[in-house]
């Protein structure tokens, strides 16, 4: 049994089946939820971006912003916005108060095209996600990943 005062304690066997899991589960989730959005014509990566800007304030945010909330790279973030840009399902304009950046802004069938397809993606966040975790306490395990991603 490992020693709470030792930082360098050895993982227990629940502990270390469950970083072996993550990245895996993690993995099969966004595949999951990509192959669910095809039919709509998105990723689930386009299809979080939409989400964001449909939350925000004008429906629109600094690329930097959305490229953090997406936990995408800036130049990442800048080929997805190019993708959705093309569609029709967001404009990139020059921001007002700092004309070094841009924003990327919903437009009117990209909030169309994200409700269209939310009814897809819930059933994949249900099917792969939630009908897996019968027992566990989703409150605290959102909290869990909340305090793991603002330690980060």
């Amino acid at each position: 049994m490992p020693d709470d005062s030792d930082p360098i304690a050895p993982l227990t066997a629940d502990e270390y089946a469950l970083v072996k899991a993550l990245r895996p589960a993690m993995a099969a989730l966004t595949r999951t939820l990509d192959a669910n959005l095809q039919p709509m014509g998105l990723t689930h990566a386009e299809y979080v971006a939409l989400m964001f800007l449909s939350e925000a304030p004008d429906r629109a945010l600094r690329l930097g912003d959305l490229a953090e909330l997406c936990q995408q790279s800036a130049s990442h973030m800048g080929r997805t916005v190019q993708r959705l840009q093309g569609e029709g399902l967001v404009v990139r304009e020059q921001c007002s108060e700092d004309a070094r950046s841009f924003r990327a802004v919903l437009t009117a069938a990209g909030l169309a095209r994200l409700e269209q397809a939310w009814p897809l993606h819930i059933a994949g966040v249900r099917h792969r996600l939630f009908d897996q975790l019968e027992g566990v306490d989703v409150g605290k395990l959102a909290a869990a990943f909340e305090r793991i991603a603002a330690a980060g």
